[in-house]
């Protein structure tokens, strides 16, 4: 989702370093690829001090995806919360600029098995894409109201469906080797989502 490097001071201490040089290499291995030893030697620390900072692997990841999904949060809100349309700030949104062929630093954990299992690493992150979903919906009842998109649209709908366009775009991107099939999908969801596009009502539920 976000092109920001993720960079340590070397004067930083070295909880602080320990902490970004998981969240690197969770970005670049995912948590099955990043060991102990990775992590020392990136961050320039000793076995001692990790484990006198950290009681293991698996407490310094849960503060590495707490800090990536904090900072994911607060560089979205300042996009989504700006100022204009609901349809411009959506817009921003979908074509702001990412390193879009090393995907998603939270998405890709979803895949990862051993977050998945755990409910406290799986937890941040399924945190951070509900409150995604639910700050783009705001902003679609918002367009909805001000008469911007045509009323058939459901906001939780269209939020959930902004979020899968966005993480499906890393997966085709990924796949081909080229930002360009990102950049299709979130092309395409906005010409959908352009005011005036003809939008099927959705059919009553049960």
């Amino acid at each position: 989702m976000y092109s920001e490097g993720m960079s340590t001071s070397a004067n930083a201490s070295t909880p602080e370093r320990l902490i970004e040089s998981t969240r690197e290499l969770l970005w670049e291995r995912g948590y099955v690829g990043t060991s102990p030893k990775a992590i020392q030697q990136a961050a320039g620390a000793g076995q001692g001090s990790m484990y006198h900072h950290f009681t293991g692997k698996p407490d310094l990841a849960l503060a590495a995806i707490r800090r990536t999904a904090d900072e994911m949060r607060a560089v979205t809100e300042q996009v989504l919360g700006a100022e204009g349309s609901a349809f411009a700030r959506i817009e921003a949104y979908l074509l702001r600029e990412r390193d879009v062929l090393r995907g998603c630093p939270l998405g890709r954990l979803t895949m990862d098995p051993d977050v998945i299992a755990s409910d406290e690493l799986r937890a941040p992150v399924d945190e951070m894409l509900a409150w995604l979903r639910g700050r783009l919906a705001e902003i679609v009842q918002e367009g909805l109201a001000g008469g911007e998109f045509a009323a058939g649209l459901r906001p939780q709908e269209v939020a959930s469906t902004v979020v899968a366009t966005v993480q499906g775009g890393y997966v085709l991107a990924r796949a081909s080797g080229s930002p360009a099939a990102f950049d299709t999908a979130v092309r395409g969801l906005l010409a959908l989502l352009s005011p005036g596009a003809p939008v099927t009502p959705a059919s009553p539920r049960p």
